[in-house]
């Protein structure tokens, strides 16, 4: 069977725009912030102590400071000393997981997820690559499920990138303008331009995919579909009523 190129190309792109979009969705680098520490300051005695204990494996960027990276991601926040190996991550919580954006982020990924495996199941089942002729309506609805799955991902994404200096801040704000807390600037990380990509490749594959519906037709005679099973067309002209019939392909 000669598969169709929009099949081929929807079935490579919305597997591959699911893998990117599961490895953003697990991996805590949605945003990023780093700030400076004083090694030499006040209260510092335990940062001294700890990058003493770990040796060569911590490098401060000077002498009397040390970079600190902290990651946020939809079900795991992480906290880094850079250039070294000194790392602790812990499930979100607080007020950062209490926010309802982050929740609508959450729960619009996990649906894009279960629909684009489903779309994805759908199109394997409508190309049917065993046999001669494919289902096209099945294929196309996968191809509908994964652009649904794409565009609720985008969804996701356009609401934490437009939020995400606010998120989690409302409720410590307060706390903050009492403490001498480090300031930090966050900014987006590596997870969030791997949802973007598994989100736009899921909407290409699922559109090719969705192309699906279309039968292609003879150029000659458009009356009638054409596929590597159909006869030329001037001998389905030159039979009779009776013998004339219409490939699905």
């Amino acid at each position: 069977m000669q598969t169709p190129a929009s099949m081929v190309m929807g079935i490579v792109f919305a597997p591959l725009g699911l893998v990117l979009l599961f490895t953003a969705a697990i991996t805590p680098q949605w945003r990023e912030a780093h700030t400076r520490l004083d090694l030499a300051g006040p209260g510092s005695v335990l940062l001294r102590t700890v990058v003493k204990s770990h040796g060569p494996g911590v490098r401060p960027a000077t002498t009397d400071s040390l970079l600190l990276v902290r990651s946020d991601g939809l079900w795991e926040s992480c906290l880094q000393l850079e250039h070294s190996e000194l790392k602790q991550c812990w499930p979100v919580a607080g007020p950062y997981q209490r926010d309802r954006r982050v929740r609508l982020a959450q729960g619009l990924v996990l649906t894009s997820l279960f629909l684009c495996g489903t779309g994805i199941l759908l199109a394997c089942i409508g190309v049917r690559c065993w046999t001669d002729l494919p289902l096209r309506g099945v294929a196309a609805t996968g191809g509908l499920l994964v652009v649904v799955a794409g565009l609720l991902s985008m969804t996701a994404l356009v609401v934490y990138t437009h939020n995400l200096h606010r998120l989690g801040t409302k409720d410590t704000q307060k706390e903050l303008n009492n403490t001498r807390f480090p300031q930090l600037s966050l900014r987006p990380a590596g997870s969030l331009y791997f949802g973007w990509l598994g989100s736009c490749l899921q909407v290409l594959g699922g559109g090719a995919l969705m192309f699906s519906f279309k039968r292609p037709r003879c150029r000659t005679c458009p009356e009638f579909a054409t596929c590597p099973a159909c006869r030329p067309c001037s001998e389905i002209r030159n039979k009779p009523d009776s013998d004339m019939y219409e490939v699905s392909c």
